[in-house]
């Protein structure tokens, strides 16, 4: 195979793997999912922890926390599937696919920071907290679809 092909397969790989619905277990198996309804779900979830207010920090706190659990078997489905195509991969393909999975668990890092932020902040950096914490989650998701494309 030539490096093209083998780009082709790590790029159709890593947007399986990033546009493909996950398992949870408390929610009933329906229809499957599509990457539009991942995305949307995203979108809420990030809108919602921008709405609440430092009264409602548990809330808050639990769909940040669910957020982050979701990137996390994202990280790890990435992490399984790469190690499955490893070996069909070349070296220019293998480096492209390490380089994208440091950068995603660096913006991870990023919005598990913002996180502590929101678990320990004062009433007056609330709010700061809050924009961070959304906004690292939204780039790690843009982040998400763009390395399914370009891997």
């Amino acid at each position: 195979m030539n490096i093209r092909t083998h780009l082709v397969a790590a790029c159709a790989l890593a947007a399986q793997i990033v546009l493909s619905p996950l398992a949870f277990p408390a929610e009933p198996v329906e229809a499957k999912t599509t990457a539009k309804d991942v995305s949307k779900k995203a979108d809420d979830t990030a809108r919602a922890v921008g709405k609440y207010t430092i009264q409602q920090r548990d809330e808050a706190l639990k769909a940040a926390k669910a957020a982050l659990d979701d990137i996390d078997a994202r990280l790890r489905a990435l992490d399984r599937k790469l190690d499955r195509e490893w070996d069909k991969m070349d070296q220019a393909a293998r480096k492209k696919a390490r380089a994208a999975q440091e950068s995603l668990r660096k913006e991870r890092d990023e919005a598990a920071e913002w996180y502590g932020g929101l678990k320990h902040s004062s009433a007056e950096s609330w709010d700061e907290v809050k924009n961070g914490f959304v906004k690292s989650y939204e780039t790690l998701k843009e982040s998400f679809v763009k390395a399914g494309k370009g891997l």
